[in-house]
């Protein structure tokens, strides 16, 4: 199988489960995490990023009850892994990044820790909590800071049971280019 089609089985067998404890699927999520890349006029790598930016839980079958279990899973490390097989860093390191990008913006902005859903409040617990000795001068020295963070933002805003968008296709053309751009000779 191609990475493309590859990536639409896991998309569309496994994402199809509940995002956590949040009210949308891991698919939902997904599409509008994309579709939400695609409006700020996001690089197709971005794009990319967007809507594979969890599929560590997609591929990670212990990844089910380790919340509940007090397991931080890394989701984020075994998803940008996973990825680098395809794509190269403009997709993987903001991937691999969102959570990190999640306790900068708590650093940075305490009113944005008021916005996380539920879910989001208590995978920060597991992912180190605030108070975890996070460097904000570290993590901006890294050159997918700004990237990662827009994907953070629109991550924490993919979560409306009611927002429609368009198929799992039309995000996966850009991931198409994605991966060419990445695998050109």
């Amino acid at each position: 199988m191609s990475p493309i089609e590859t990536i639409t089985e896991i998309m569309t067998k496994i994402g199809e489960k509940r995002y956590g404890d949040e009210s949308v699927s891991q698919l939902d999520h997904a599409l509008q995490c994309a579709a939400f890349a695609v409006k700020e006029c996001a690089t197709a790598e971005l794009v990319t990023a967007a809507l594979l930016h969890d599929i560590g839980h997609c591929i990670d079958h212990r990844f089910e009850g380790a919340a509940a279990a007090g397991i931080d899973r890394r989701h984020e490390a075994i998803g940008a892994a996973y990825l680098s097989q395809w794509f190269g860093e403009a997709v993987t390191q903001p991937i691999l990044l969102h959570v990190a990008a999640k306790q900068y913006l708590c650093t940075v902005e305490p009113e944005y820790y008021e916005t996380l859903s539920p879910a989001s409040i208590q995978s920060l617990e597991l992912q180190g909590g605030l108070n975890n000795g996070f460097s904000v001068a570290h993590f901006l020295e890294d050159p997918w800071a700004a990237d990662a963070v827009r994907l953070r933002r629109w991550d924490d805003k993919a979560k409306d049971p009611t927002a429609k968008t368009d198929g799992l296709d039309a995000y996966l053309q850009y991931a198409a280019i994605a991966y060419n751009r990445a695998n050109v000779a």
